[in-house]
């Protein structure tokens, strides 16, 4: 891959109101001008959970632009061309995903839902901050492999062990 070159990457899941948002607003935050990222998914909720825009204008993070949208805006002839597609939740890691034009790497970076998480102000705000230190620490991970120099099979490699990190909902099995 060039090095001279920006990356899109798609952040998939399946509401596109907490997870695939925190995944497009850091890379756009961490990516230094190389990456550019983006999120969609197979059934908008139409609205960004409020707790994300918190969390990340809590990190100074930008969130202009942030909306939901259908992964059929990203499946047309004039969408930009994906170089990456990471699902972030496991229901969206088994659904059946429109094709990608230029045949994109995938691979599966599930972390529990905070949207999920029922309760106190403070126990919600903690579910959307770990979600958010976890995809954090999987881009910066993902920002710094060396995509010029690598060949395609160890780089799948390593996007896909990006997915097995801290707080992953699905668990590599352990070697001994």
């Amino acid at each position: 891959m060039p090095a001279d070159r920006v990356y899109n990457v798609l952040f998939l899941c399946t509401g596109n109101s907490a997870r695939s948002i925190l995944g497009e607003a850091l890379l756009n935050d961490l990516g230094g001008g190389k990456f550019r990222g983006y999120s969609a998914v197979s059934h908008p909720k139409g609205a960004v959970n409020p707790m994300t825009l918190e969390v990340l204008n809590t990190a100074g993070i930008s969130t202009e632009g942030l909306r939901s949208k259908s992964w059929d805006e990203f499946a047309t002839p004039d969408a930009p061309k994906m170089d990456f597609v990471f699902t972030v939740c496991d229901n969206a890691a088994g659904e059946a995903c429109p094709f990608w034009p230029g045949q994109p790497m995938t691979a599966h970076w599930g972390i529990e839902d905070p949207a999920a998480v029922a309760g106190e102000d403070f126990k919600r705000r903690a579910a959307f901050e770990d979600a958010m230190r976890f995809m954090r620490n999987r881009i910066d991970a993902f920002i710094n492999l060396p995509l010029s120099s690598i060949d395609r099979m160890t780089l799948q490699t390593k996007v896909s062990g990006i997915g097995a990190m801290d707080g992953s909902t699905v668990h590599a099995p352990q070697v001994a």
